[in-house]
């Protein structure tokens, strides 16, 4: 019997070679755009989840708010973690890294450069699954200068060579580190990635007893029954204990009359499973994802593949006519209607089986372009083609339910006479599925317009420095005491405007440096902020502009002294702009000593130096010139200029390669997530206006086949095909247009939340709204046309000669 209803179907898909073809397209596209997003929205849920006590294990994190500013960092000072586990009996271990980042790794006569380096507790291995491959895990960083590497790098340094008991150099041969343990390399999925994991014990920054500063990424491992919520209740009693004396040592201050001011220090807890998606905290080891896109790129999935749902019930409805006869032979013969349902359930459950097959040939194909856009690395494994398939026949299962209920309902007798009419409440239901078809496309082409217009603004927006024409050399480390010679041998190249020292910069990977600060005589007002190391000709290298006072210059020689901040640090100490200058600020723990007081001789004006996510935040200058190395340049010969330095590097015999960055690069990649999502969301946004457009093609099908006589009568009587165009497009414009005001206030609401991210922003316009309706609507007008057209010049005899 089975055999039987497929052997039917495949007749009936082989006898409608268009609606059968359209159908399977559009479920083939919804099926393979869906699966596409799932694989997107199932990787982003994974993050950190490998580890055996994921769900055990949390992240502490420094919060706080000082004079109104809000502070979350991912990081916190040395001694917590031992704290914590000496004082709470809830946490079975804790442990910590520190990133390093990229370092020079001499091993024999070969150099290894940016491999990412972080140090480590020995404990660190007992958290994260990352288990031995080589080594055993619970003493292989018991000692200090030992080191565990990933099995990517033991293969790149030695090759065949066992590595256990290898010595490497770090840092042109200063350290030496002898290699105890080989790990597998770290999933994709993890919010860390590092080639080469050093003991901390014995390392001088982790032994430091200072609850003032620290860049120390701090994680617990709690007991099975331990509560998240009870160990962070009595995170303010650990504050009290031991930052409190520090904080009166050296802010002059208790730390309850820190807080009276309205000001709040202290630490949090960020489940491990929750840092990708979740962690708003600033010094992220890596850049995290948002649950923001993945909400709506699981919404998108869903859409597309009820879109795609909706098509075939539309051009299923829509052909019902021609199977009106085929139903009432079928009844009058015997057959049941749970019969004709199993039928027509076949035939869809067929087509989508078809779908199924063409969706997993466009996943295969376009999951490398998908790879490369989105910047991950999905693959099929046994799951996924399982979850795959069963998709895909629910929904040729979902799909075709309602056109089998719908089809099989037909009375023999009057489909057999010719009486079949038009059932007005499955015409209303299609009108329905169209409507929503057209309101999910609309909201996704405002989305896009939207998005685009805001990395647009991003773009254009004026930052307070010129971004553009600037060149940064990321390792001008190398050249050692020859740094300056070789700033000052390219200053003299007409080609170079001007060049900084300063390994601070705006955009980019840039060192981090917090401040405690307060007005001279006002330690009720100190607050966390950035601190530049600068000399004088960062400002003008950069293309800033003084608001008030002046610049750094050495024809001063208390310019060691001084300081210059920017508007909003000046707002927050209290002072207005041209006020600013000549006050003192007291620097807590300052590099050139304890509560050092520098004079303020200049403000520059706000610019960005962070994310344009963040407002602009108090931003302290000293003169303290140091390595790193930033040029304005012409760019009439930027070729002929890179050519030079590189040949200067060279000279130098650094043994580093010659490198370098354009900072208006460096600012676009701070974007990149969301440059990233409005590709796919262009992309999708695409693709769903095309399905539905053959769901209206399948709606406009039907209705010329209701109207067949109606027109013929018409065009008998005079009327011109542009009449009958008109006749046939009237309704269904009229559906997209209400289509499109749902979805105005609908996508309104949703670009808005989005936007909130942003500090920086732009207004949604009415434009934009115009510009997504107006572009629907002739989407629908082309579509509907062709058909109404092909129904007005029809031989009216054809279609009358049955009365």
């Amino acid at each position: 019997m089975l055999f039987s209803y497929f052997k039917i179907a495949w007749r009936n898909i082989k006898r409608n070679k268009l609606f059968s073809a359209i159908n399977i397209l559009g479920l083939s596209i919804g099926i393979a755009l869906c699966f596409l997003i799932m694989l997107y929205v199932q990787d982003e849920l994974s993050y950190d989840r490998f580890n055996k006590n994921a769900d055990h294990i949390a992240r502490v994190i420094f919060k706080a708010s000082i004079n109104g500013g809000k502070i979350s960092e991912a990081f916190v000072m040395a001694p917590v973690a031992a704290t914590i586990k000496k004082d709470f009996p809830e946490i079975k271990e804790t442990a910590r890294l520190q990133s390093v980042g990229a370092v020079k790794v001499t091993y024999a006569d070969k150099i290894f450069k940016n491999d990412e380096l972080a140090y480590v507790d020995p404990s660190f291995f007992n958290l994260f699954t990352l288990p031995l491959i080589a080594g055993d895990a619970k003493t292989a960083l018991m000692q200090p200068h030992t080191l565990i590497i990933t099995r990517t790098t033991a293969e790149k340094y030695f090759g065949k060579q066992n590595p256990i008991g290898r010595i490497l150099g770090f840092n042109d041969n200063t350290e030496m580190f002898k290699v105890t343990g080989i790990i597998e390399n770290i999933p994709t999925n993890s919010h860390f990635h590092f080639d080469l994991f050093a003991s901390m014990v014995g390392w001088e920054p982790a032994m430091s007893d200072s609850w003032m500063s620290g860049s120390f990424h701090t994680y617990l491992l709690l007991k099975p029954n331990a509560d998240y919520a009870s160990v962070q209740s009595r995170f303010p009693a650990m504050v009290e204990k031991y930052m409190g004396p520090q904080i009166q040592r050296d802010m002059g201050m208790s730390l309850s009359q820190f807080r009276t001011k309205g000001n709040e220090l202290g630490f949090a807890l960020q489940p491990l499973t929750s840092l990708h998606l979740h962690s708003d905290s600033s010094f992220e080891l890596e850049a995290g994802g948002s649950s923001t896109y993945v909400y709506i790129f699981g919404a998108i999935a869903l859409f597309m593949l009820l879109v795609a749902c909706i098509n075939f019930i539309n051009l299923s409805t829509a052909g019902a006519s021609r199977r009106a006869k085929e139903v009432g032979i079928r009844k009058v013969a015997g057959s049941g209607k749970f019969q004709l349902i199993r039928q027509f359930l076949s035939e869809s459950i067929l087509i989508a089986l078809f779908a199924l097959l063409i969706g997993f040939i466009i996943v295969k194909l376009t999951l490398p372009a998908f790879n490369n856009i989105s910047g991950k690395h999905l693959f099929f494994d046994t799951k996924p083609i399982v979850a795959f398939i069963l998709t895909g026949l629910l929904v040729g299962l979902i799909a075709g339910i309602y056109p089998a209920f719908y089809l099989s309902s037909f009375k023999p007798i009057a489909v057999l006479k010719g009486k079949l009419t038009a059932d007005k409440n499955s015409f209303g239901l299609r009108r329905s599925l169209v409507v929503f078809q057209f309101f999910i496309s609309v909201t996704l082409i405002i989305g896009t317009i939207v998005v685009y217009q805001q990395m647009k603004f991003i773009q254009n927006k004026k930052l307070g420095y010129d971004k553009d024409q600037l060149l940064t050399l990321p390792n001008s480390w190398a050249l050692e005491k020859n740094e300056q010679v070789y700033k000052q041998e390219l200053r003299r190249d007409p080609r170079v405007i001007n060049a900084t020292s300063s390994w601070f910069r705006p955009a980019g990977p840039t060192n981090t440096n917090n401040a405690m600060a307060y007005p001279e005589g006002h330690d009720n007002q100190a607050m966390k902020t950035v601190e530049y190391h600068v000399d004088d000709q960062y400002i003008p290298t950069l293309g800033m502009q003084m608001a008030a006072g002046r610049n750094f210059s050495k024809d001063f020689a208390t310019d060691s002294l001084g300081m210059i901040i920017n508007e909003s640090a000046a707002t927050a100490f209290g002072w207005n702009t041209i006020s600013a200058v000549g006050k003192r600020v007291v620097r807590v723990n300052s590099d050139k000593g304890t509560n050092i007081a520098f004079h303020v001789v200049g403000v520059v004006k706000d610019f960005n130096f962070s994310s344009l996510h963040n407002p602009i935040s108090p931003l302290l200058m000293t003169l303290q010139p140091e390595g790193g190395l930033i040029f304005k340049v012409n760019t009439t010969d930027i070729s002929g200029l890179i050519a030079t330095m590189k040949k200067r590097w060279d000279a130098f015999n650094t043994g580093e390669p010659f490198t370098y960055n354009f900072m208006d690069d460096l600012f676009n990649k701070t974007y990149e997530t969301e440059q990233k999502t409005a590709t796919i969301l262009n992309v999708f946004s695409a693709l769903t206006i095309f399905v539905a457009c053959l769901g209206l093609f399948g709606l406009a099908t039907y209705a010329a086949e209701q109207r067949r006589k109606e027109i013929g009568v018409r065009k008998v009587l005079g009327a011109t095909v542009s009449q009958l165009t008109q006749l046939l497009s009237k309704e269904f414009l009229k559906l997209v247009l209400i289509a499109s005001l749902i979805a105005f206030p609908v996508a309104w609401w949703a670009m808005n939340q989005w936007l909130q991210s942003f500090a920086y922003r732009i207004h949604i316009s009415w434009w934009i709204f115009a510009m997504a309706g107006i572009s629907a609507l002739l989407v629908a007008l082309l579509t509907v046309s062709a058909q109404a057209i092909k129904a007005a010049i029809a031989n009216p005899v054809t279609n009358l000669r049955s009365e």
